[in-house]
C-alpha cells in the first residue's frame, strides 16, 4: 500500500468529520423554508462529492464504492449528530431538520435507527474505506452491511407506507429512495467480489454430527429461534391466542405500537428468518453447503440491526409509555432478545472461522 492510499482514507475520516460544522452553520443560516433545506442538503452531496475527487483524484483506489462509502461515513456522522439532539445531549445542529424531516425520524424506531447508522455502520465504512485502500478485501464486512441495510431498508419502505404516518409521507421519503437505491447497487458490488475462503477440506470437520458438539448446539438453538420469530409474527397479525395476548401484554407490547415498524419487523422476520433457520439446519448436517458463511453473515448484519432497535426503542421514552416493556417483564425481555441477536453472531463466527466443513472438495481430493 502507498503512502497516498493511506492519506486517502484519513482524508475520508477526515471529511466526514466536517459534517459537525456543515450541519451547525446550515441550521443556522436555513431556518424557515423545508425547500431551502432539500437544496442545501443536495448541495452538500455535491460538495462532498467535489471535494473528495479534488483530494483523492490522484490517491483514491479505483473502486467505485469508494466514494459512496466517503459519502455514507459523512452522513452517518450527521445521523449521530440526529440521534445526539433528539435525546438533547446537543442543541442547535439539525433542529429545523427534525421538524421538517419525515415523521419516521422522530419515532423511537428511527431514533434508534439513527444510533446505528452513526455508530455502527459508520465503523463498518470506515472498515471498508480502510480495506480498499490497503487493497485487501472487504466483503465479508460488506456482506454484513448488506443485511443491516436490507432490514433497515425493508422495515423503514413497510413501517412509513402503512403506519400512522403513512399519509404524511413526504419528499424527503423520496429522499431516502434514491439512498436504498444507490445502497442496492452497492450490495450487487459486493455479492459480485470473490470468496476469500480456502479451497480446502479438513477430514476433522466431515465428522458426525454427535462428534461436533459446538454444531449441535447451534441446531438446538435454531429450533427454538425459528419459533421465536413465527410467534412473533403471529402477535403482529393480531392473533387471537391466549399466549399471543399475555405475552404482548406482560413482555413486549411495543409490539403493537401504530407506527407499524415493529409490525414491519417482526413480519420481515418471520419471512426471512423464518426460512433461514430451516435452510442453516440442513447446512449444519449436510457438508458441502458453500453458501453457509455468506449467508449467516448477511443475516447476522440483519438481525444485529433488527434487535439492537427493537430492544432500545421498547425501552425508549420516545415510545409512548402504555407500548413499552413492563418493569416486571423487562429481565424476561431483556434475556430472550439479547440471547436472540448473540447467537447468530456466534454461529456466524463459527461459519467463518471454520469454513472447511462448508466446502466441496476438489477432484483431486475426491479421487485420494
Amino acid at each position: 500500500m502507498s503512502v497516498s492510499a493511506a492519506s486517502a482514507g484519513t482524508g475520508v475520516f477526515v471529511l466526514s468529520l466536517m459534517s459537525i460544522p456543515i450541519c451547525y452553520l446550515f441550521n443556522s443560516l436555513i431556518a424557515n423554508s423545508a425547500q431551502a433545506f432539500i437544496f442545501a442538503g443536495c448541495s452538500t452531496v455535491i460538495i462532498i462529492l467535489s471535494i473528495a475527487h479534488f483530494m483523492f483524484k490522484k490517491k483514491a483506489p479505483a473502486d467505485p464504492l469508494f466514494y459512496v462509502y466517503a459519502v455514507y461515513a459523512f452522513f452517518s456522522v450527521v445521523n449521530l449528530i440526529i440521534g445526539l439532539e433528539q435525546d438533547n445531549i446537543i442543541d442547535g445542529f439539525v433542529t429545523f431538520y427534525l421538524r421538517q424531516a419525515n415523521p419516521h425520524i422522530n419515532t423511537a424506531h428511527g431514533h434508534m435507527i439513527s444510533y446505528w447508522d452513526g455508530c455502527v455502520h459508520y465503523l463498518m465504512y470506515l472498515l471498508m474505506i480502510a480495506a480498499i485502500t490497503w487493497g485487501d478485501s472487504y466483503r465479508a464486512i460488506g456482506l454484513y452491511w448488506v443485511g443491516s441495510f436490507l432490514m433497515r431498508a425493508i422495515v423503514y419502505i413497510l413501517g412509513s407506507t402503512v403506519g400512522k404516518h403513512g399519509t404524511e409521507v413526504n419528499y424527503f421519503f423520496l429522499l431516502h429512495m434514491l439512498y436504498i437505491s444507490v445502497s442496492i447497487w452497492a450490495c450487487f458490488r459486493i455479492f459480485s467480489q470473490p470468496s476469500t475462503q480456502e479451497d480446502e477440506l479438513a477430514e476433522a470437520e466431515q465428522k458426525s454430527l454427535l462428534h461436533r458438539p459446538l454444531d449441535l448446539l447451534f441446531i438446538i438453538y435454531l429450533v427454538p429461534a425459528f419459533a421465536f420469530c413465527v410467534f412473533r409474527g403471529l402477535v403482529v397479525l393480531d392473533c387471537s391466542s391466549t399466549w399471543c395476548q399475555e405475552y404482548t401484554q406482560q413482555y413486549e407490547p411495543y409490539l403493537k405500537d401504530p407506527t407499524a415498524y415493529p409490525k414491519a419487523q417482526m413480519l420481515v422476520g418471520m419471512l426471512y428468518s423464518g426460512p433461514y433457520y430451516i435452510i442453516t439446519l440442513y447446512g449444519l448436517m449436510v457438508p458441502g453447503c458453500e453458501w453457509m458463511p455468506d449467508l449467516t453473515l448477511v443475516h447476522s448484519g440483519a438481525l444485529a440491526q433488527a434487535q439492537f432497535t427493537h430492544i432500545c426503542a421498547s425501552l425508549h421514552t420516545r415510545t409512548p409509555f402504555s407500548y413499552r416493556v413492563p418493569a416486571g417483564g423487562q429481565p424476561v425481555f431483556l434475556l430472550v432478545n439479547i440471547l436472540y441477536a448473540l447467537m447468530p453472531q456466534a454461529l456466524c463466527y463459527r461459519c467463518l472461522t471454520r469454513p472447511a466443513f462448508f466446502l466441496r472438495p476438489t477432484p483431486d481430493k475426491k479421487t485420494d
